[in-house]
């Protein structure tokens, strides 16, 4: 397993494999101190998670040039994005035994209430794009809840993996709760089969998460998935176009667009299309790109060079079935898996960066005629993660939020993940919810105690 500098193309280092044995001891120890942990109240639950926020924050440039190493995130956004871990610990810390309280219920009996227990060790699928945060806001609920964690990381940012294994560590959770799996995703199969494992949650790929599913269908095990998106980034006749240009291309270029809630389609009245592209073009342009690890960089490199090839694939197929290149539009020579921030305008549902998640900083305009045709093209997509409306009339939005097939829909700013709300997707975007009350309770049994 190699860690690879995407902004150099250099080894960083290697790490080998856990063996079979190894992994068995590994579930066997998660098993063995979930036995424990179940029983700890929320209070000494509270005070180790508040502990790794500690933690967190204590070694924040540390954890933040990791994630920057091993897959190019901007500096900048690795620090924010440990800080925002730090953020979640502290919310479940904060909220989890009244989110987890017994309900008490009406019934036939002499008292009835609902319980929720947790389950066990929940295996977690994660990816590289967001290497901390993916990880924690599945760790933080699933441990305050009572379960213990065994993560499978993607490959690539497995020193990011380890670094937040010891973040739980250093915390004091007991020896075992949450521990970090060297394997390939060629083994994830025999770990979900494993008697230990009791649930699994990813975040990827629509084939990850469809393998993950069917096997885990087939053993009866609970899952949670969150996986592609193609948000539409909705533009009214209406809406304040200097704002809207201006955060599309934040929206856009976040983690060097390598994120599933990135904007991706921006759908634009006629209205108003021409102006916005000029503003949209012009903010895009000045992303500046370059080495992540300097604090004025907007645009890192790409995590890996089969993206880049990925997106020059999907831009000329584009440009080949007719539309305009705004701006951009080719990779950057040298060293490193750079792509310039790119603009293409006239595209219409059937093209390749339309149809396709584009994973990279490569936006796509779409013009319609009024708002109905706008909600018909932000829809015609398999996916449904998160959307994002502008427009100055707040009811406009919201009767367009509610017709829109998504998890989540933002009006007048950019889709972002919050600890307060729920997030998840529909369609091939996946299913179950992360965050807020209804993430801590996609592991628990909820469980019904009836009284005569």
């Amino acid at each position: 397993m190699q860690s690879i500098n995407p902004a150099t193309g250099l080894l960083i280092e290697e790490f080998s494999e856990h063996t079979p044995s190894e992994v068995e001891s590994i579930l066997a120890d998660a098993h063995h101190a979930f036995t424990g942990w179940k029983d700890v109240s929320f209070d000494e639950r509270a005070r180790h998670m508040l502990a790794a926020a500690a933690a967190l924050r204590a070694d924040a440039e540390v954890h933040a040039q990791t994630m920057t190493r091993e897959m190019g995130k901007p500096i900048t956004q690795a620090r924010a994005e440990v800080e925002k871990c730090a953020w979640v610990c502290e919310y479940y810390a904060g909220n989890a035994e009244h989110m987890l309280a017994p309900e008490e219920a009406v019934s036939d009996g002499s008292r009835a209430y609902v319980r929720h227990d947790p389950l066990g060790p929940v295996l977690a699928v994660m990816p590289w794009n967001f290497p901390y945060w993916q990880v924690f806001r599945f760790a933080a609920p699933a441990l305050m809840a009572g379960n213990a964690g065994v993560l499978k990381h993607a490959s690539n940012v497995t020193r990011c993996a380890l670094r937040i294994e010891e973040v739980f560590r250093a915390a004091g959770f007991p020896d075992g709760l949450f521990r970090s799996l060297l394997i390939g995703s060629g083994r994830v199969a025999d770990v979900l089969r494993h008697p230990r494992i009791t649930a699994a949650t990813l975040t990827g790929s629509e084939p990850a998460g469809a393998a993950v599913a069917s096997l885990a269908g087939s053993l009866l095990k609970k899952t949670v998935l969150e996986l592609g998106g193609s948000d539409p980034f909705m533009v009214l006749d209406d809406a304040d176009i200097e704002k809207a240009a201006v955060t599309a291309a934040a929206a856009r270029c976040l983690n060097t667009g390598q994120s599933c809630i990135a904007a991706k389609r921006f759908i634009v009245m006629d209205a108003v299309a021409e102006r916005f592209e000029e503003l949209f073009v012009r903010a895009m342009a000045a992303r500046r790109v370059g080495d992540p690890m300097r604090d004025d960089t907007d645009i890192g490199p790409l995590a890996r060079p089969d993206l880049v090839d990925d997106l020059e694939r999907q831009v000329r197929d584009t440009l080949a079935a007719g539309a305009r290149l705004l701006h951009g539009g080719k990779r950057i020579s040298g060293s490193g898996y750079f792509y310039e921030p790119t603009v293409l305008g006239g595209v219409t549902p059937g093209m390749a960066a339309h149809d396709e998640e584009t994973f990279g900083p490569v936006a796509v305009v779409v013009r319609v005629a009024d708002a109905d045709e706008a909600v018909a093209v932000a829809n015609a997509t398999p996916f449904g993660l998160g959307a994002s409306v502008w427009t100055r009339d707040t009811a406009r939005a919201e009767h367009i939020a509610a017709a829109i097939e998504t998890g989540s829909v933002c009006i007048n700013g950019l889709v972002k993940s919050d600890p307060r709300l729920p997030f998840g997707g529909v369609k091939r975007s996946g299913y179950g919810r992360e965050l807020s009350w209804h993430g801590i309770r996609e592991f628990v049994n909820t469980k019904t105690v009836w009284i005569a």
